[in-house]
């Protein structure tokens, strides 16, 4: 094998998602390992579980995590790179520690993390840190030995992340009805967090208002705006505004939210709209629910015309960023030169997550990371 598909030291890829139900019975017990800790009634859960019931207590995610382990398994064979790929879940089976004990027993002592969020904040990048040092933990109160786990860097601005979206936008537009088409407003979205985690996401030295986490968004949304202008033409204003909510009332948000936004744009006159869900890998429960089921009600009361354009999920161009990214990974650890491949202005991100980034409310250990007790 050429240095250039050598991923050494690394002798294994675990995707680590989120996890999801596949089944009705499955709401609440997931619910309450998303929640645990809270002490949410059972009832409650079953009331915010409705969005799942909707669709038959399934959630996409899990499918959508084995369409993209086939086109990551399928990118790498066709391009001789002979590392393993296993998959675990935060919240929900395959769970994380079982798949790292699996690997343990499969020999595996370096192993590369990619997690199924793109951007740096406390819930998309620290917790699923601290998840990992939860099962360490409890693999090491086994008696077990530890691999070393590192985690592949943010990839919200590799071009084979922003190159689906882009052709995603430029779909919808082309969905619209001609009349409306170009005078289109493109609401670019993502999650809702609270304004005191932005405000902390990402290194120390970033930290300040919306912090990486909505200087990240932003740079992707200019990326993509920029991209459908040169390809159209038609210079179409946007806006990143937010989706999903799901915290207590009193504690403030990130805003605006997207049905809000709906209004708002109704009322100054914008003849259609193209959501576009950048802060999301895939089509799964939040984007089908808030998306395409709220948000295209609230559109439809209001007779704005909108398209909802498609998330990267199993795009066989994510999958050879992934690629990259293991490629780029391995070569620093190995002491070889690399150039990190990033658009925009931010540039690549970290490799390792430094000491104070995207910190939670209550101090945890957290793997893979300068803070790591699992160095």
């Amino acid at each position: 094998m050429s240095d250039a598909l050598d991923a050494t030291p690394y002798d294994a890829l675990l995707l680590l998602s989120f996890g999801g139900p596949e089944g009705p019975d499955d709401v609440v017990p997931f619910l309450e390992n998303v929640t645990r800790g809270r002490g949410i009634p059972k009832e409650r859960l079953k009331e915010v579980g409705q969005h799942y019931f909707l669709f038959g207590g399934v959630s996409p995610i899990n499918d959508q995590n084995r369409a993209l382990l086939d086109a990551l398994r399928k990118d790498f064979a066709e391009h001789g790179l002979d590392l393993p790929i296993y998959w675990g879940n935060r919240n929900w089976a395959p769970y994380l520690t079982d798949t790292l004990r699996e690997m343990v027993a499969d020999g595996r002592r370096r192993i590369l993390v990619l997690a199924t969020s793109a951007y740096a904040s406390y819930s998309g990048c620290r917790q699923y840190r601290e998840n990992l040092a939860d099962s360490l933990a409890a693999l090491e109160a086994e008696g077990l030995e530890l691999p070393r786990v590192d985690k592949l860097r943010h990839y919200f601005n590799h071009p084979g992340f922003l190159e689906p979206m882009i052709d995603g936008v430029l779909a919808s537009l082309a969905d619209l009805p001609e009349d409306v088409r170009a005078g289109a407003h493109i609401a670019f979205t993502t999650h809702s967090v609270p304004t005191a985690s932005a405000d902390t996401s990402g290194p120390v030295e970033t930290h300040g208002e919306g912090g990486a986490y909505v200087e990240e968004h932003l740079d992707v949304a200019e990326l993509i705006a920029a991209a459908v202008r040169e390809r159209t033409g038609v210079d179409h204003p946007w806006r990143l505004v937010y989706q999903s909510r799901s915290g207590a009332p009193h504690i403030p948000w990130l805003e605006p939210d997207i049905c809000d936004h709906l209004e708002a744009l109704h009322s100054a006159g914008v003849p259609a709209v193209v959501m576009a869900p950048i802060g999301f890998v895939s089509d799964h429960m939040e984007v089908l629910y808030d998306l395409d089921t709220e948000a295209t009600a609230k559109a439809g009361e209001l007779g704005l015309p909108v398209r909802r354009s498609a998330t990267v999920g199993d795009d066989p161009r994510f999958a050879a960023a992934i690629r990259d990214l293991v490629l780029e990974r391995a070569a620093a650890e190995s002491g070889r030169e690399v150039t990190p491949c990033a658009l925009g202005a931010l540039g690549a991100s970290h490799d390792v997550c430094p000491v104070g980034c995207c910190p939670a409310r209550a101090p945890r250990p957290a793997a893979a990371g300068a803070d790591s007790p699992y160095a």
